[in-house]
């Protein structure tokens, strides 16, 4: 009797190993609860995944586009998998604005448990072996690739679409100042999502801008940069970024900021958070609120919160 039941629990022990090999584990988180979307309306989803960066922007006709994914710890990752469980969307794009794992990390995860239509690459790659195995891992899906260079556009028959206005397509060197910059527009309302690109290529974006407002305007999709009512902070609130003439052009009413608790690298810095005070935005982070979700319809935006990894 006692080899019978130790071989049952080997036998269940063995078909338990083999489940969750066959099925990951978070292939059974359950869902987050979120509210649904209202009829027309654009959600923007700033994800609480520590010290990294997650924007899942929800467009009307029920698609999604995921900028960055948090870098790809436990907790970020289960964070991650149970929201978007929780906003069921028809079909995923996923942007890897550049090469730094708190961006990236997360992506390998979605594209084992969701429907990814397409993936945008890096314009710099890493040679180190988280970034090789994102790349595994899209190459896995075989998910359709390409890289998100200026004038690039994602519309939407509802007419919101993104812009990309930073990096150029070559001659780039700096990893950071490469990472890709959106132009988010719907309904009356702009966004600039800004990823972890510093002061030197905001300055080189206003020098840009004195040749014309529209020189980052691509075919009808219109960038008025100077008109932005919503910023997601670059680089987490790095002192090194959001410089005072960058932000004074911008004018933004509202302020992302996307960080970790207790981080390491101390972001936000005092001086990007008295830069954006100085031009009167409203500060939101994620380190303090959690996931904060702004909706965007006719006549404005709303925001609220929810909690997160933090």
């Amino acid at each position: 009797m006692r080899v019978l039941k130790g071989a049952l629990a080997a036998l269940t022990a063995a078909a338990v190993a083999l489940f969750f090999l066959v099925v990951p584990f978070r292939a059974l988180l359950p869902a987050d609860a979120i509210s649904p979307r209202g009829e027309g309306a654009m959600r923007i989803h700033f994800l609480s995944v520590g010290q990294g960066d997650c924007t899942v922007v929800e467009f009307p006709d029920g698609d999604a586009l995921i900028i960055d994914a948090g870098d790809g710890s436990f907790s970020a990752n289960n964070a991650l998998v149970r929201y978007l469980k929780g906003l069921d969307v028809s079909s995923l794009t996923l942007i890897a604005t550049h090469a730094d794992s708190d961006h990236f990390g997360g992506f390998a995860q979605i594209l084992q448990l969701f429907e990814v239509e397409q993936v945008f690459l890096p314009v710099i790659g890493a040679s180190t072996d988280a970034y090789a195995r994102f790349l595994a891992a899209v190459a896995a899906e075989g998910c359709a690739t390409d890289e998100l260079v200026r004038y690039d556009v994602i519309a939407r028959p509802s007419g919101a679409y993104a812009v990309c206005i930073s990096p150029h397509a070559a001659q780039e060197t700096d990893e950071n100042d490469a990472s890709a910059t959106l132009y988010l527009s719907y309904a009356g309302v702009n966004i600039l999502l800004c990823a972890d690109m510093g002061a030197a290529r905001e300055n080189m974006l206003l020098a840009e801008l004195e040749l014309g407002e529209d020189i980052f305007d691509s075919a009808a999709y219109a960038v008025r940069l100077h008109e932005t009512d919503i910023l997601k902070v670059s680089h987490h609130g790095s002192a090194y970024a959001s410089g005072q003439e960058w932000l004074e052009y911008l004018s933004p009413e509202t302020a992302i900021l996307s960080c970790g608790r207790g981080n390491a690298y101390r972001h936000p810095s005092g001086e990007a958070l008295s830069r954006l005070a100085g031009v009167g935005a409203q500060i939101y982070r994620t380190d303090e609120l959690g996931h904060i979700i702004i909706t965007v319809a006719e006549g404005g935006y709303t925001i609220d919160t929810q909690g997160g990894v933090q």
